[in-house]
């Protein structure tokens, strides 16, 4: 997660294709500091709704009708 630039996102199966949920699970758990709202939902929603989106949002990632723009902001694997 901390080699996603600001700016841009990941999805849960770019970060590992072979275990996304995990990928969600440990973000939900871990205490260490890591840019965790850079991960989103391979339809580009937030799993964790409008706070999530108001921090990409701030980082200047485009988000329209609650969903990320995957297009312009995916971090290429």
């Amino acid at each position: 997660m901390r080699a996603i630039p600001p700016g841009f996102v990941r999805t849960f199966g770019d970060v590992d294709p072979r275990a996304p949920r995990l990928v969600g699970r440990v973000l939900a758990t871990t205490t260490e500091r890591v840019p965790w709202h850079r991960v989103v939902r391979a339809d580009g929603s937030a799993p964790l709704g409008e706070e999530q989106l108001a921090r990409l949002r701030s980082e200047g990632v485009p988000v329209r009708g609650g969903r990320v723009d995957l297009a312009r902001t995916r971090l290429p694997t």
